[in-house]
């Protein structure tokens, strides 16, 4: 786990620079993604008394993944060693709060995040049992959406040029596909998805 989180923030702080160079310094409201990410999650699990809701699991989990991105960018703020920020994360990892309702649990990281102005580990570990998702799983979908991220930026997502759906599908949902048939062990793992991604964009 330690190994994986130290690739995961180093794919972070890649990312974040590659969106604004000077990100260290922008003042970017990182918490306020968390809890925002948080009541979108809600709405994808159902919450809504009145109608039928059916729990959509799989965009739960991506909103974990969303989520994760902006909660290691508010560690690597307030410590500059990856290896620190990496310990931390994963002690806090290890002493999940104990939730057992998904919901409720979903409320205590929101507001956990807003009170503390940073989100704790240890609601994420809760989120990940109630939505059986293991850290291999996380990894796995993480580096999926950051190489995502960067493919967007490299067509064209800044300027607006980028094409969000090809075939009738959301690119997400064509990562999905290339995720579940590339083997995420592999040396070239990152660069395998980014090909994968590139022969199937239509721009």
């Amino acid at each position: 786990m330690h190994q994986q989180l130290l690739v995961m923030l180093e794919m972070q702080d890649a990312m974040n620079a590659r969106v604004n160079p000077d990100w260290r310094n922008a003042g970017n409201a990182w918490y306020r993604a968390i809890w925002t990410e948080c009541a979108e999650m809600l709405d994808h699990y159902g919450w809504k008394w009145w109608k039928h809701q059916q729990p959509d699991l799989e965009q739960v989990r991506l909103e974990l993944v969303d989520i994760l991105h902006f909660a290691m960018s508010d560690y690597l703020l307030r410590e500059a060693d990856n290896d620190a920020v990496a310990q931390r994360i994963g002690r806090e990892l290890a002493e999940p709060r104990g939730h057992d309702d998904i919901r409720a649990a979903i409320e205590a990281m929101a507001q956990s995040t807003i009170a503390q102005q940073s989100m704790h580990f240890s609601d994420f570990a809760d989120m990940l049992a109630l939505v059986d998702m293991s850290f291999d799983e996380l990894f796995r979908m993480y580096v999926g959406k950051n190489v995502l991220n960067f493919f967007r930026q490299d067509h064209g997502y800044k300027d607006g040029s980028y094409v969000k759906t090809w075939d009738g599908r959301e690119d997400n949902e064509h990562l999905s596909e290339i995720l579940a048939i590339l083997d995420s062990d592999s040396q070239t793992f990152r660069d395998d998805v980014y090909a994968a991604l590139a022969e199937r964009y239509p721009g």
